[in-house]
């Protein structure tokens, strides 16, 4: 059954005000040009809230405006008006959102090890295996195909997507997120050589080899777990890697986007924001509020700060001071890598003018 709610009741449950007839049903969300006419049973609400999108309305339609647009000038039949146009719509989605299908229940197929505690209204789905010890908080939903490791705790109100791993020793704490594919508890990427190796004597010398010789590989063991926070998200196909002796941390609020590797003994904090393919390199510290935006590196064993936001293909070598703006491969200041690139777009310019000068002083040498 489609959810509806009238719009002067979705206006206060956003805390937003609402203009024309407040009883009309609201079922959904939808963009201007799919929205149409309100018809006696309701219809869907078009996300309008600049003069471009409101090109697209429909004459009978309601729509999300921002304040200052007038209703009456697209023929509105209602619309709500937003204050702050994205939360706003973080508020009218979470309304609408029917939540993945997980049937409630246990899956008879699901395999669950007799040790496994699960809490009150948990839903499992189809071939989920839980393992021994692990704990399950009251009403998580586990989708198909999720495998839960021997002694992994998750709070209340999980939702793990079909196909997540999550190994041993994993502690999570409530409302945690996990995306489909997502593996949280793999083993670092962690390996040593007996003698000193290329990667070590190239960062003792920045470049130069003294000698090359065969090397063998011998791997380093995890021995920590990951721990997460409160309401963290791991978004699709995402990894987060277990420590060698502590545990891999991501504090609460902290949102990590698809294709994202965090490394072994990495350190998060809270309410950050990690993007699609950023990669965080082993033991490096994050800070509270971060926004790591898509495709940054940031280079193991290093800090940064709290509130600092890098911007996209960023790579971080060195410690960054809080409340920094970064940008560029190496990463500086977004200031100072704007000036950079303006430099960089005048140096055919200053080349063409370089060889002038230079066939002048030939021609001023040759006359001397």
């Amino acid at each position: 059954m489609t959810k509806s709610v009238t719009i002067g009741e979705l206006a206060r449950a956003l805390d937003a005000r609402c203009w024309g007839d407040e009883t009309l049903s609201v079922t959904g969300a939808a963009e201007p040009s799919a929205a149409g006419p309100v018809g006696p049973d309701g219809g869907v609400i078009a996300m309008a809230m600049s003069s471009e999108y409101a090109r697209a309305l429909q004459p009978g339609s309601m729509a999300i405006l921002a304040e200052g647009m007038d209703p009456a000038e697209y023929d509105l039949k209602a619309a709500i008006f937003a204050p702050r146009p994205r939360l706003l719509m973080a508020g009218l989605t979470r309304a609408f959102d029917p939540g993945p299908d997980i049937a409630p229940g246990i899956h008879p197929s699901a395999v669950i090890d007799p040790t496994a505690q699960i809490g009150a209204g948990a839903a499992i789905g189809p071939l989920a295996v839980i393992g021994p010890e692990v704990r399950i908080g009251d009403n998580a939903r586990i989708g198909p195909h999720v495998c839960i490791g021997k002694a992994t705790a998750i709070g209340h109100d999980a939702i793990i997507l079909a196909g997540a791993k999550i190994a041993q020793g994993v502690t999570a704490g409530d409302r945690l997120i996990v995306q489909p594919g997502a593996v949280i508890g793999g083993d670092g990427f962690s390996f040593v050589t007996p003698e000193e190796s290329g990667i070590e004597e190239i960062r003792r010398t920045l470049g130069p080899r003294d000698r090359i010789v065969q090397q063998h590989w011998t791997r380093i063991h995890s021995l920590g777990g990951v721990d997460l926070g409160d309401d963290v998200e791991i978004g699709a196909n995402s990894s987060v890697d277990r420590g060698t002796i502590r545990a891999t941390r991501v504090g609460s609020g902290t949102k990590i986007d698809s294709l994202v590797q965090i490394g072994h003994n990495v350190v998060i904090g809270e309410d950050c924001l990690i993007c699609g393919m950023a990669g965080i390199a082993g033991s490096a510290r994050i800070g509270n509020r971060v926004v790591l935006a898509g495709r940054v590196g940031v280079n193991d064993n290093i800090e940064i700060g709290d509130d600092v936001i890098a911007g996209g293909a960023s790579k971080i070598f060195t410690r960054v001071p809080a409340g920094r703006v970064i940008l560029g491969n190496p990463a500086v200041k977004m200031e100072t890598q704007m000036e950079i690139q303006k430099a960089l777009r005048r140096l055919p310019r200053f080349a063409q003018q370089l060889a002038k000068l230079q066939e002048t002083v030939t021609r001023l040498m040759e006359k001397g």
